[in-house]
């Protein structure tokens, strides 16, 4: 079945950077568009970045262009989010997503903490 795991979360001062990496298995991860979401307490889950199976297309939520990076393995069918130049604002639950034939799915999350 589809498994999305993530990881690489954490507690980071203003200004810092993480890396998120998720790993995918059970779909062949090469054909498929890739995201990562983010949720805070109290607000709605929001899309982050985005990258497309073929070419490798990005699409990044205004609030975290010129800071984020999305990329993506295919060899290791891995999605990778850096993340540069943190602000409070960003802490939240980070979460992997892949929409494929049989559904829309969701790996387990990754807390992010920016705080001094």
């Amino acid at each position: 079945q589809v498994q999305l795991v993530e990881s690489g979360g954490g507690v980071v001062q203003p200004g810092g950077s993480l890396r998120l990496v998720c790993a995918a298995s059970g779909f062949t991860f090469s054909l498929y568009t890739m995201s990562w979401y983010r949720q805070a307490p109290g607000k709605e889950r929001e899309l982050v970045a985005s990258i497309g199976s073929v070419g490798g297309r990005t699409n990044y939520a205004d609030s975290v262009k010129g800071r984020f990076t999305i990329s993506r393995d295919n060899a290791k069918n891995t999605v990778s989010l850096q993340m540069n130049s943190l602000k409070p604002d960003d802490t939240a639950v980070y979460y992997c997503n892949v929409w494929v034939e049989r559904g829309r799915y969701w790996g387990q999350g990754t807390q992010v903490t920016v705080s001094s």
